[in-house]
């Protein structure tokens, strides 16, 4: 443990925003511990790193971590991580964003980023809600939950962010939660380390503002759900579709190995410079009028 606790300590900045904002029971300081952990496992030095974060809960992990990092307007985190990357091909850009600021404000900037298929990884905190702002509903919030902008329950359907990554064409998607621990260190050391866009959506809880409204005593019954609903995605297809109602998978869900857009560009790059290297072709001498005259003659 002491171990552990060190090897963390190393990659934050002590002098900056601590004690932290998160919630007692929060789940975002366990995708912290993550972070730090599948990075060190990777064996980057800080400077290879570049964390981007938008608005929110979430978005204070970049103030605490002691790599490169850029806190960026609300939904924008993509745009400017896919700047950074462009700037950067070999810099290792991940996206921190919470599941408003992804999927909602941002969610038009997250489908083009997939389509794209630029080379960042995507941390997705889902905890089905607009936790910092207030408690409002998000586009992650079930069906028929209660919030804070809807007092009589959602009445509209929640995005599935797997669905969405995979369809908008991402390279790599991932689920994974704040319970299942060593899964979720291994998804975000393998989202990294993969090219294109990858995203990894992690569940985690926000008691203060959904757990209270929809019946949770406390954090650790949120914990406890997660535990009981979430499940290997190889088990849950394994299941009648009657036994999947309620259940959610983790794991893996798609695994390209097409080219980033960085990397396409280098070879564009690469192809118009080697094109305008090469000498040109000598050109010919112009024919004269009595030249031509004497090769009509001779060719009648």
């Amino acid at each position: 443990m002491a171990e552990i606790t060190e090897l963390i300590h190393h990659y934050l900045r002590h002098n900056k925003k601590f004690p932290h904002v998160f919630c007692p029971g929060c789940g975002h300081g366990i995708v912290l511990g993550a972070l730090i952990r599948a990075i060190h496992s990777l064996e980057l030095s800080k400077d290879e790193v570049c964390i981007v974060a938008g608005i929110g809960c979430s978005g204070r992990i970049a103030a605490y971590v002691d790599f490169n990092t850029v806190h960026t307007t609300h939904g924008r985190a993509l745009t400017f991580a896919t700047g950074i990357k462009m700037a950067n091909p070999n810099m290792k850009v991940i996206a921190i964003m919470g599941d408003g600021d992804a999927f909602s404000i941002g969610g038009n900037h997250l489908i083009h980023a997939a389509r794209r298929n630029i080379g960042v990884t995507a941390l997705v905190l889902n905890n089905n809600i607009y936790g910092m702002t207030g408690g409002q509903c998000s586009a992650t919030t079930p069906q028929g939950a209660t919030t804070q902008t809807t007092p009589y329950g959602q009445m509209e359907k929640s995005f599935d962010l797997v669905d969405l990554a995979r369809a908008a064409g991402a390279n790599g998607v991932y689920r994974g939660t704040v319970f299942h621990v060593n899964m979720l260190d291994r998804l975000i050391s393998t989202a990294i380390t993969r090219p294109g866009f990858n995203l990894v959506e992690i569940m985690t809880p926000c008691h203060t503002q959904y757990g209270r409204k929809n019946k949770y005593k406390n954090s650790v019954e949120m914990f406890k759900w997660l535990k009981s609903t979430c499940l290997n995605k190889e088990k849950f297809d394994e299941l009648k579709p009657e036994d999947r109602e309620g259940k959610l998978p983790i794991g893996t869900f798609v695994e390209h190995d097409a080219k980033g857009l960085e990397e396409l560009y280098e070879d564009m790059r690469v192809r118009l410079r080697t094109k305008a290297a090469k000498p040109a072709a000598p050109a010919e001498a112009p024919t004269s009028m009595v030249e031509k005259e004497t090769e009509r003659r001779e060719n009648q």
